[in-house]
């Protein structure tokens, strides 16, 4: 039974919540918020440490406050909200293999409960409909933050074998959505006109922000559950999304989203990149058996009632809306000459 209780990422939405979350259940008697800055939220009475998790330091706050469940949260997903590339790199990938080397050394660690994604099965046409947990990526994930999370996860099994006393549970969540939550997807939904893949809509799966936090405390205080699949049920188009969203979209050809995703990131609206284009083109779908089964987790929120709920909070614009909105409609200008050029060639022809 979790006791003493050491979040990371305690300075960010999800992670504030959680350490909020954890503060009211009953058998929980202390709980240590870590991170770098001090939490913008309100964390409960949990305890805040300035803590970098990249710094030996991390060992020495395990040990001496005797934590017995360490649950990581701190593996970031935008680099904008990391400070760039390099920085999200490095909290993802040295922070856990720091976090873990600490763990491995403390007598007193007794479960490891990891945040990781589903982002690991990465996203291409050969795809199945559904992954299972003991599936790979057809096409793995070479760059971004899909790449961190299987090296997280890959680090997470080493520390397994050397560590078989501790109890894990790795939750492979689906793209997280809420009225609270900023991610690539939600910064993309909320742009002022939304750049579909030309030619595709692919289907998406997501999980509720009051339900990943819900799948987390079940793994925190739950029996141990190994690698899970967490999502809301059922799928969503990207084009039922973008309508949903109340945003027009425009189809752009999927060679060119790596030179909207630059403008959107210089523009600082959204971390748009040609992995998440694969993702809006050929979409994902998890198996969530093992999370009813084992986990025991009946989420609140289906995929459409989550977006929904995301979608019923979103205001009406962005600044520099009228930039972005002019590239969109650039790129999709010129998708369209190309087609009417390829049409007008074959009927020459």
């Amino acid at each position: 039974m979790a006791e003493v209780v050491l979040v990371t990422g305690v300075s960010r939405y999800l992670g504030g919540r959680f350490a909020r979350l954890l503060t009211a259940q009953p058998g929980i008697k202390r709980v240590i918020g870590v991170d770098v800055i001090p939490p913008p939220l309100d964390i409960g009475s949990a305890e805040f440490l300035r803590a970098d998790i990249r710094n030996p330091m991390i060992a020495k706050i395990i040990t001496q406050a005797g934590v017995d469940t360490v649950v990581h949260m701190n593996v970031i997903a935008t680099p904008l909200s990391a400070g760039g590339r390099v920085s999200q790199k490095e909290i993802n990938v040295i922070g856990t293999m720091q976090l873990l080397a600490a763990c491995q050394k403390s007598p007193s660690i007794q479960r490891l409960v990891v945040k990781s994604s589903a982002a690991v099965y990465g996203s291409s046409a050969r795809d199945p409909a559904m992954f299972t947990e003991d599936m790979g990526p057809k096409s793995t994930p070479r760059a971004g933050f899909g790449k961190d999370s299987i090296e997280v996860e890959g680090y997470v099994r080493g520390f397994a074998r050397r560590r078989p006393d501790v109890e894990i549970s790795m939750l492979r969540l689906a793209n997280i959505v809420g009225p609270g939550m900023r991610t690539s997807l939600t910064d993309y939904f909320s742009l002022p006109v939304i750049p579909t893949p030309l030619g595709f809509d692919a289907r998406l799966q997501l999980v509720h922000e009051d339900d990943a936090l819900q799948a987390l405390l079940l793994a925190t205080l739950g029996a141990p559950a190994g690698i899970v699949n967490v999502a809301g049920d059922g799928v969503i188009t990207v084009a039922q999304a973008a309508r949903l969203s109340g945003r027009p979209s425009v189809p752009v050809p999927l060679s060119a989203g790596g030179l909207l995703g630059r403008f959107v990131r210089s523009a600082g609206l959204a971390d748009f990149s040609q992995d998440q284009m694969k993702y809006l083109a050929w979409g994902r779908g998890i198996d969530t058996t093992k999370m009813r089964d084992v986990l025991r987790l009946e989420p609140e929120f289906t995929t459409r009632s989550a977006f929904e709920d995301f979608a019923s909070h979103l205001g009406s614009g962005l600044p520099g809306s009228a930039a972005i909105g002019a590239a969109v409609n650039g790129l999709a200008g010129s998708a369209a000459g190309i087609l009417s050029h390829v049409l007008a060639s074959g009927r020459n022809s």
